[in-house]
Formats: structure tokens, C-alpha cells, sequence
């Protein structure tokens, strides 16, 4: 599992790959929650595009990180994951604590 963070004006991507289990997930934590402090983003995006599974650890992290921007006054948007991984954020209930959005083919974006 691998986290690339960049910074865009007042946002900070998260970009995820592999595999999120509770093996990789606490560096993982670590090192957005130490760039999120360093950063205070308005927003902060998961992008999941790239995650192959996502264990309970996954939505652990995302309601940390949660948490963490709750505090800045901040929020979360969930960026493209699998079907597959959709699919558990959906019914763990993710949708009411971060935006799901996903990139439309011709460019838009659809919540």
C-alpha cells in the first residue's frame, strides 16, 4: 500500500494504492494526519482509484481523517473508488460523513 500526498491550493489528495488493511493502514494514517497538521487544508480528498481491497481498516481511515478535518473545519471527499469498494463505503454509511464522487467520462464530476 502506497500514499502519494500533493497539495493544491487549499486541498490536500491523498492518493491511494494497493491494498488497505491494518498492516499498512496506521503509517498510512500517520503520514496524511502529520501532512493535514502541517497543511490545514480546507479539503481533504481520498482518491481510492487505485485501492485493490479495503478491509474494516479502510473505513477506519476515512473516519479518522474525518474527525481530523472535522476539528480545522474542514471535510472529505471520497475520490473514485472500485464498485467493489463502493459499495462497502455505501453501506458502512461513509456517504454521510465524506462526499463520493466519481470522474465522468466526458470530464464532470458526479456526487
Amino acid at each position: 500500500m502506497a500514499v502519494v500526498l500533493q497539495t493544491q491550493e487549499k486541498t490536500l489528495i491523498a492518493i491511494l494504492s494497493g491494498e488497505i488493511d491494518h498492516h499498512c493502514a496506521r503509517p498510512m494514517r500517520g503520514e496524511i494526519d502529520e501532512k493535514i497538521e502541517q497543511c490545514q487544508p480546507e479539503v481533504l480528498v481520498l482518491d481510492f482509484a487505485g485501492v485493490t481491497f479495503m478491509d474494516s481498516s479502510g473505513i477506519g481511515l476515512i473516519m479518522g481523517r474525518h474527525r481530523c478535518m472535522e476539528e480545522i473545519g474542514g471535510e472529505v471527499i471520497i475520490r473514485n473508488p472500485p464498485a467493489h469498494i463502493r459499495r462497502v463505503m455505501r453501506i458502512s454509511g461513509m456517504e454521510r460523513i465524506a462526499h463520493i464522487q466519481m470522474d465522468a467520462p466526458e470530464g464532470r464530476q458526479d456526487v
